[in-house]
């Protein structure tokens, strides 16, 4: 590749700070919350517009679609989120049998009493509102927001972070920190201080989404379509425990191959569409329809393809659905999400790596920061947490190898690609935050680097803020 040098230049610091969070999705957000509620400093860098993440920018309202009666939770932050939103008025009514006429109610009851659980226990969340919701409980916290900043290196003494280097309007600038947490989703500071990972060939990765939303949906109409074709987990799943198989799902297909039939959409396209938030405004506000495979998005041209194919694909399947699917006649395209949804790039080696082992069969650690239902989504396996199974979250998957009072939250914790499909749910990101933000505090003061925390010293602090260790 052709180089250039650049001449060295002085960087202005624009901030100091004891804990750094960059990036504010679910594991951000609760790593920045936790660590300024234990009393320390803390200060959130997001490269957009808006905190939420996935949530905000990709419209996936959908925190805990996972949750069933008997479901175990770390409780915590991550459930905050919810009662907050709820509380906001930035939650939907999840009772879509208010747009069934009599005939159709009758016609499904028998086929609902068939699942072995009843229907899963999660409003969604209202992703425009939940901007404000996260600005409120940032301020709350008394956390420094730093908005449209995006990091672009480390500063490092030796094998110890001191900080990192941003780009924004204001220039390139530092901020200097005594703990830094990754929260970017893809590991870039964890990457840029030379921390060891690991990153499956792009053809190997999770596919990565465009959602969108619609609005003009005749919903009842689509609705009572939709409760007299019922799709089952068993319909589209190459894999799960069993018990999955009669649970229902959102899943649609049949509008798009009927399009792909008709060739008025290519044949190497995949669309097959999850929906949530049906609003009686005629709204369905998040399909996730269009997965593209192939993509690194820790690539710029990567990330460029799959924007601009993703909007193609959205409008392909958007036709789709008003020729072929009942309800969507007159629907007209209410939002793009902000960009592109992305499920796997980098994850670190830790300490400890959680395997698929350790999350299918309840595996328990000393170290455990929480705990996550046996909840499995990705590569085709869905293990869904119907029976009260769940496995300890292990400080040390967030813990990076070879530097120093660094800590990793989010999707990129160290782990095999099975496990992945469990750590990489926003709620079980949403543990790993709250366990690095209040790490990153109990570190600092007791004057130990991270590696080093005491552990119970950690677990008592997660327990006050009510998160469930065991």
């Amino acid at each position: 590749m052709k180089q250039i040098q650049e001449p060295a230049k002085n960087v202005p610091v624009m901030a100091e700070t004891d804990v750094l969070v960059v990036g504010s999705g679910p594991s951000g957000l609760s790593a920045a919350i936790a660590a300024a509620r234990e009393g320390v400093d803390t200060m959130l860098v997001e490269r957009w517009g808006s905190f939420g993440g996935n949530i905000t920018q990709c419209l996936v309202g959908s925190l805990a679609w996972y949750r069933y009666e008997k479901t175990v939770e770390a409780g915590g932050i991550g459930m905050e989120f919810e009662k907050r939103a709820d509380e906001m008025g930035a939650t939907h009514e999840s009772n879509l049998a208010q747009y069934l006429d009599e005939d159709t109610l009758n016609y499904v009851a028998p086929k609902l009493a068939e699942s072995p659980n009843p229907p899963p226990a999660s409003a969604p969340l209202d992703t425009d509102m939940f901007k404000y919701v996260a600005d409120t409980m940032v301020q709350e916290a008394g956390i420094t927001p730093v908005l449209h900043c995006l990091t672009v290196d480390a500063i490092m003494d030796g094998n110890t972070i001191k900080g990192v280097i941003t780009e924004s309007k204001s220039g390139r600038q530092a901020i200097l920190a005594k703990r830094v947490i990754d929260a970017t989703g893809d590991a870039d500071i964890a990457y840029h201080a030379g921390a060891p990972y690991r990153k499956s060939p792009k053809d190997e990765l999770m596919e990565i989404s465009m959602n969108f939303g619609c609005s003009g949906v005749d919903v009842s109409r689509f609705i009572r379509h939709t409760a007299r074709n019922l799709r089952y987990i068993r319909d589209w799943a190459k894999e799960t425990a069993g018990k999955e198989d009669s649970e229902l799902t959102s899943h649609m297909v049949e509008p798009f191959n009927k399009a792909k039939e008709a060739g008025e959409i290519p044949p190497h396209v995949k669309l097959e569409s999850f929906w949530t938030t049906a609003t009686p405004l005629g709204e369905i506000k998040n399909l996730n329809t269009v997965d593209i495979a192939g993509i690194d998005a820790t690539d710029v041209w990567d990330l460029t393809k799959a924007e601009m194919e993703g909007r193609q694909r959205v409008i392909w399947a958007l036709n789709a659905l008003k020729k072929y699917q009942p309800g969507f006649e007159n629907a007209r395209l209410r939002t793009f999400g902000s960009c592109i949804g992305v499920r796997e790039t980098r994850k670190i080696i830790g300490e400890y790596n959680i395997t698929e082992h350790d999350v299918r069969n309840e595996a328990r650690f000393d170290d455990s920061i929480g705990i996550f239902p046996e909840f499995l989504d990705a590569y085709g396996v869905v293990i869904l947490p119907t029976t009260g199974r769940y496995f300890h979250v292990p400080y040390g998957i967030i813990l990076p190898l070879k530097v120093e009072n660094l800590l990793v939250a989010g999707r990129c914790v160290a782990g095999d690609k099975v496990s992945h499909a469990a750590t990489r749910q926003m709620m079980c990101c949403a543990v790993t935050g709250q366990g690095a933000g209040v790490a990153a505090a109990v570190s600092l003061k007791h004057n130990t680097p991270c590696r080093k925390v005491n552990i119970s010293q950690l677990q008592s602090a997660l327990t006050k803020q009510g998160v469930r260790i065991k």
